[in-house]
Parts: C-alpha cells; sequence; structure tokens
C-alpha cells in the first residue's frame, strides 16, 4: 500500500512545482526568488532526505515518491484532491433469480443494505481482478468468473454540498455458495424496495437486468436524514 505524504512548505512547494514542468532542473533554476542559498539549500536536502527528488548527472529530478505526490495534487495548489471514489460493485443472483444485499457497516448509509462493493486498490492489476478480491474478501469466492455489465456515476448531495460522489465498475455473475448471515440476504427483485437501501441499488439491479453489451448510467440523490 502506497502511504501519500504531504508537503506543507512554499519553498518545497516552488521546487516540486519547477520539477513537475520539466524532467531535469539545475540547482538554481528550483531556488525561488529573494530565498536565502542557505534555507533553500536545507529545504531542497529535505526533499533528498524524504524521496521526493533525487540528485542525477543530468540534475535534479522527481523521484518515484514525488511523481506519485505531482499525480494526485492539483497542479494550482500542490494540495491533495478530493477524488470520487473507485469501486467495484457486484449484481449477484442465484438460481431463484434472488439479488444478493450486503449490509454496509460504516457510515454513510450505515446499516443499510446495499450491494458487495469494494473500492479498487492502487495495486490490483485490472477491475476485474479487483472486483474478484472483493468476492473473495466480502463473499468467500475465490477466483469467480464474473463479467463487467457497465459503469455508473453515484453522486450523493446535502444541498449544495458533496457527500459522496463514486465512480463504480458493475461486474455480474450466479452462484448458489452463498448462505444468508446478519450482514448477507437473498432478496426478490421486485420486493427490494421493502428494504432500507442504500442510494441506486434498485437503479443498478434494474440495468444490470437487461442485460445489454455494455451500460453506463448517472445517479444523483439527497442525502436523507
Amino acid at each position: 500500500m502506497i502511504e501519500q505524504k504531504i508537503l506543507n512548505h512554499r519553498i518545497q512547494k516552488h521546487v516540486i512545482d519547477v520539477l513537475m514542468h520539466q524532467k531535469y532542473a539545475r540547482f538554481r533554476d528550483m531556488r525561488p526568488p529573494r530565498v536565502d542559498t542557505n534555507l533553500y539549500s536545507y529545504h531542497l536536502k529535505l526533499l533528498q532526505k524524504n524521496d521526493f527528488v533525487a540528485k542525477t548527472e543530468k540534475g535534479y529530478t522527481l523521484s518515484k515518491t514525488g511523481l506519485i505526490f505531482v499525480d494526485r495534487v492539483s497542479t494550482k495548489s500542490l494540495k491533495i484532491r478530493t477524488q470520487p471514489k473507485i469501486i467495484t460493485i457486484l449484481v449477484v443472483q442465484n438460481s431463484n433469480g434472488d439479488v444478493l444485499l450486503f449490509k454496509r457497516k460504516r457510515q454513510p448509509y450505515v446499516d443499510l443494505w446495499t450491494l458487495p462493493y469494494g473500492k479498487l486498490h492502487i495495486d490490483d492489476e485490472t477491475i476485474l481482478s479487483a472486483a474478484q478480491r472483493e468476492a473473495s474478501e466480502k463473499l468467500n469466492l475465490k477466483d469467480q468468473e464474473m463479467s463487467h455489465a457497465g459503469e455508473c456515476y453515484i453522486r450523493i448531495k446535502s444541498e449544495d454540498e458533496i457527500i459522496m460522489s463514486t465512480l463504480a465498475h458493475v461486474f455480474y455473475f450466479e452462484t448458489d455458495k452463498i448462505q444468508e448471515s446478519e450482514s448477507l440476504v437473498w432478496a426478490r427483485p421486485h420486493r427490494l424496495s421493502q428494504y432500507d437501501l442504500a442510494p441506486a441499488v434498485e437503479q443498478i439491479v434494474a440495468r444490470t437486468f437487461f442485460r445489454d453489451p455494455y451500460f453506463f448510467e448517472e445517479y444523483s440523490e439527497d442525502l436523507v436524514e
């Protein structure tokens, strides 16, 4: 798992900004205007010590940590961007046509029923492998075969503030190997409305059941207190 480091000092941000826009830079090219050389050297050495910057024969350049950092920050502010979550969602049916529901264990929407899901990890080799990992972790199904049914973008708002923004890759498969528990239930598709559901569950199930080669939908809902 890659830990995201943060830069707060203006001199360090200036150096990173220079190297973000060119592959190599000389010592004097990265120095901020009207900054004492000793102070600048101190912060440049900190960047090297913390593995943001590397010194090479061609000049100073971003190290692997530095490249990871600039890939995740705003170009203007060099602050970590707030970005939508990317998840995989599993639409699972049994031979009776029931749909598997999973109880959320955390906010937002704690204790509501949703579809089995999980965040993509940066070290997942493919989206399919991420979905299969979630099937293994959540449902104890190893190397489950499944099809990539489509994608959906889900936004939850409260007044004008975005509470949750999620891009979901939807996968579909059938199995009779899953037993019900406190956190897993099989539900009849036409009775989903009888459950306390998290946003977009019914819509995603309905759209997946069309069995088009691939689909994309966008859902926007208001937060229910």
